[in-house]
């Protein structure tokens, strides 16, 4: 899945594309892809919540989109753009197999691809975006949380791994497993420390490394994970330049020298300092 600097690259990339665009017609040929009526209109706007698109249209109703593991968002007009996990896609002839819904614009054409069908795109009242359900549960992103927020759901969920907390997108919104290893490191805290060890200090530090590392994953155009890539089909270097454990098990840390290692916290592969990172209890 997505985590929001990928998001958030592909957002700002298909402004150039898609915004002020009519949709013309819309062709679902996947019941599971799509949810809702059809609504026909012109593109005002993207948003973005957590990690789902919104685009607004003129017409009072808005398009939530959510691409999970495998979705995909290809531009075909005069250029060609492609957003989301990479494939042969990019390049090849569209509509093909793994096409779920297209919708046709006045200058070109979107194709939603999604090969294990866990992503959708759902017709919204406009006005009621926040209210829907999966926009509902979301919590804030960091940059919009207080230390004083994150810490009294800290100690709601006092006995989770850390890790674990932060993951749940009920409690902090926008965080994945790289930003969170990432983020745990920069805090040097273990992620399998109980989450209400954490002081309101640590909360807050929390909250700032964590802002930090998505903020610089969004200018870099997000991570060079195999399954995600920019909006116009190039790979981010978020990881080739700043991550400092996620995927370098066996490397030297860049504080300390000890060799970073993986080991698994509430299911997840992690990566950690073993010298670094303080275990709370």
């Amino acid at each position: 899945m997505p985590e929001l600097p990928e998001v958030e690259t592909i957002r700002r990339g298909l402004n150039k594309f898609v915004i002020n665009q009519k949709i013309t017609k819309i062709d679902i040929l996947c019941d599971k892809s799509f949810q809702g009526t059809p609504n026909l209109g012109r593109i005002i706007n993207i948003r973005r919540f957590g990690k789902a698109l919104i685009f607004d249209l003129d017409n009072g109703c808005s398009l939530l989109i959510h691409l999970r593991m495998t979705g995909q968002l290809i531009y075909d007009g005069k250029e060609r753009y492609a957003a989301g996990h990479p494939s042969d896609n990019f390049v090849a002839k569209l509509p093909n197999k793994q096409t779920r819904v297209i919708l046709t614009l006045e200058d070109g054409t979107l194709f939603f691809n999604d090969q294990r069908k866990f992503g959708f795109i759902k017709t919204i009242p406009t006005p009621k975006i926040e209210n829907d359900a999966f926009i509902k549960k979301l919590a804030k992103e960091p940059w919009a949380m207080t230390a004083e927020e994150l810490y009294v759901k800290l100690q709601k969920h006092k006995n989770s791994p850390i890790k674990a907390t932060i993951l749940d997108q009920s409690i902090i919104c926008g965080l994945g497993n790289i930003y969170a290893d990432e983020t745990l490191f920069a805090v040097g805290i273990h992620p399998e420390s109980k989450s209400g060890a954490l002081s309101l200090e640590d909360a807050d530090n929390l909250i700032h490394a964590a802002s930090d590392v998505m903020q610089r994953s969004i200018d870099s155009g997000g991570s060079t994970m195999k399954t995600y890539v920019k909006a116009d089909g190039t790979r981010g270097d978020y990881l080739d330049k700043f991550a400092q454990v996620f995927r370098r098990e066996g490397k030297p840390c860049s504080k300390c020298g000890a060799k970073i290692t993986k080991i698994r916290v509430a299911g997840r592969g992690t990566h950690i300092c073993p010298h670094c990172q303080r275990k709370l209890v």
